[in-house]
């Protein structure tokens, strides 16, 4: 495992670009204390110099590097591959593709996240398609849930995929030594689902890959933590993230309307606030920001982007976490496993047709 870590950051992306990148980087260097991190800043070197002057905690740590081109929030992903190259975006995965940074952060444009990641970095051997991992609060602590938004549809092998790398991305960020792995289904049973969900559970039982697979899982099963990495295909898993974001908002705002109803609730709520803090605590999408694009050669977390400080360090964390595990060598070895069964597989079923 690396010694020094550093990470590669897109400091003009986001809702609020560097006055909330510059805050996170500190907030981010006090969480990692007795790690050694740096920093590379990509962006405008006017415009983080009075935030870096404010805020030295993280001035010590940080260099930049200065570049005026951004891409825009709502730029399509065809655009940002034609004139995206110079970019803060697309600078902080060139620092990983060239070996400077063990990742990069980013709360900029997912789809060009998306693209330049790959185009820079590639996918890892044998992977088509790379999946985006959220961290999802649950009842016994963190689920991952991925795919949730790089993929429309996901063949049973893709999905299989996505176990491994959810898998190794649990045990690197969450310190579980063995995480327990489930697909998402429309019930428990064998018969359930569409084929590719069926051939998925079938390879994932039967292929020799060290993970703790516990077969099917419906929908409640996420929120109640009932294994501790769910997998799907984006379609699917992005509507139940975005579903889930806006149950999340609903509640809030409901549970704050009834608080503030009328003096006795209002008295109530005082009495309450130590325990309705920690509530909020566990809920705070901050606590659980940053979402990895697993599948390229390089590794690069998506930070939501209107996060505040505290939500980009937890990115930063998470990118952290990552490079100073050994997930891309866990994720390659067990590829390697599928891709040697598939194989046996192919071959087998083209004898049998001689």
């Amino acid at each position: 495992m690396p010694q020094i870590v550093t990470l590669s950051i897109d400091a003009m992306g986001g809702d609020h670009g560097p006055s909330v990148v510059v805050a996170g980087v500190a907030r981010a260097t006090e969480r990692l204390a007795g790690r050694s991190v740096r920093f590379l800043l990509h962006g405008d070197e006017a415009r983080l110099a009075p935030e870096l002057a404010r805020t030295p905690a993280a001035r010590a740590v940080c260099e930049v590097r200065h570049t005026e081109q951004v891409i825009a929030m709502d730029e399509k992903p065809a655009q940002a591959l034609r004139r995206g190259k110079g970019s803060s975006l697309w600078n902080a995965i060139a620092a990983v593709k060239a070996g400077e940074a063990g990742a990069a952060v980013s709360a900029g444009n997912t789809g060009a996240l998306m693209a330049v990641g790959k185009l820079l970095l590639r996918t890892m051997h044998g992977l088509d398609r790379p999946a985006i991992v959220a961290s999802w609060p649950t009842l016994r602590g963190v689920t991952a849930v991925l795919d949730v938004g790089a993929n429309v549809t996901s063949d049973a092998a893709q999905l299989v995929d996505f176990a491994i790398m959810g898998e190794a991305f649990h045990r690197a960020v969450y310190g579980t030594a063995r995480p327990t792995v489930g697909l998402l289904n429309v019930g428990s049973e064998d018969i359930k689902g569409h084929e590719e969900v069926r051939e998925a559970h079938k390879l994932l039982r039967e292929i020799e890959l060290g993970l703790d697979y516990r077969g099917f899982v419906e929908g409640d099963g996420i929120a109640k933590g009932t294994v501790d990495v769910v997998v799907t295909d984006g379609f699917t898993g992005n509507i139940a993230l975005k579903t889930a974001e806006g149950m999340a908002r609903f509640f809030s705002s409901l549970l704050r309307e009834t608080l503030t109803s009328d003096l006795q609730a209002k008295a109530g709520a005082l009495i309450a606030r130590p325990a309705l803090r920690r509530m909020a605590g566990r809920i705070d999408p901050s606590s659980v920001n940053g979402g990895p694009l697993l599948g390229l050669n390089g590794l690069v977390v998506k930070s939501h982007g209107g996060a505040d400080a505290k939500g980009f360090a937890n990115a930063i964390k998470v990118a952290a976490d990552l490079a100073f595990s050994d997930f891309a060598g866990e994720v390659d070895r067990n590829l390697k496993r599928l891709f040697a069964r598939l194989e046996t597989e192919r071959a087998a079923a083209a004898e049998a047709q001689v």
